[in-house]
């Protein structure tokens, strides 16, 4: 892949499904129903979509029982071509706790959260690895207020570490935000008002 700074991976993503040979497997790291519809929408038609719900960031464990529960209903109601399964995982705010500790007081979009996106997505990349996926991924870069380049350098660095192909990609690209909107009104899925740790609930 392109190593150079300004790499378009919406591009990089539409080139790795033009070549793809029938139809693979892939384990999607979501954040949230409403990040998650776009994506899957949009993903569905070419692979066979398992969601991984992984976010030990997220807190209080009621706000991430909600937050789960919008998934699994968004997966059962939301029309797709190959049928959408999920894998859950335990809620495990202490491993966040412990691996952004000493960040607490960085600013949101900063290296805290970069530690978040990657225990997420190392989470997935494990996974994907163990149960014989063919791709993994995540719905992150679908956020305006994520860092897509970020993500995406995280996702390859774990490529190479797990042995396990990464889908690139940025997921606003193409009013892709716009449209997880529009799903979101149609299926009326609960929008949180922030990303979901305590600081970036404290930032708003």
């Amino acid at each position: 892949m392109n190593t150079n700074m300004n790499i378009n991976y919406n591009k990089e993503m539409e080139k790795i499904i033009e070549n793809l040979d029938g139809t693979p497997k892939i384990l999607l790291h979501s954040c949230c129903a409403p990040c998650s519809s776009h994506v899957i929408s949009l993903l569905s038609d070419y692979f066979y979509i398992t969601i991984l719900y992984y976010n030990p960031n997220i807190a209080p464990i009621e706000e991430y029982e909600k937050r789960k529960g919008e998934q699994i209903r968004l997966i059962k109601e939301l029309k797709t071509k190959y049928k959408v399964d999920i894998l859950d995982c335990d809620y495990d705010n202490d491993l966040y706790n412990q691996t952004i500790k000493g960040l607490e007081l960085e600013p949101e979009r900063g290296i805290r959260c970069h530690k978040c996106y990657k225990l997420r997505m190392e989470k997935t990349a494990a996974l994907a690895k163990e149960n014989n996926y063919d791709f993994f991924a995540t719905t992150l870069t679908v956020s305006p207020y994520k860092d897509a380049n970020i993500i995406n350098k995280t996702g390859l660095f774990l490529e190479n570490e797990y042995n396990i192909k990464y889908l690139p990609s940025d997921f606003k690209k193409n009013n892709g935000y716009k449209h997880s909107i529009e799903l979101s009104k149609i299926y009326n899925l609960y929008r949180q008002n922030y990303c979901g740790c305590v600081y970036s609930k404290k930032g708003e």
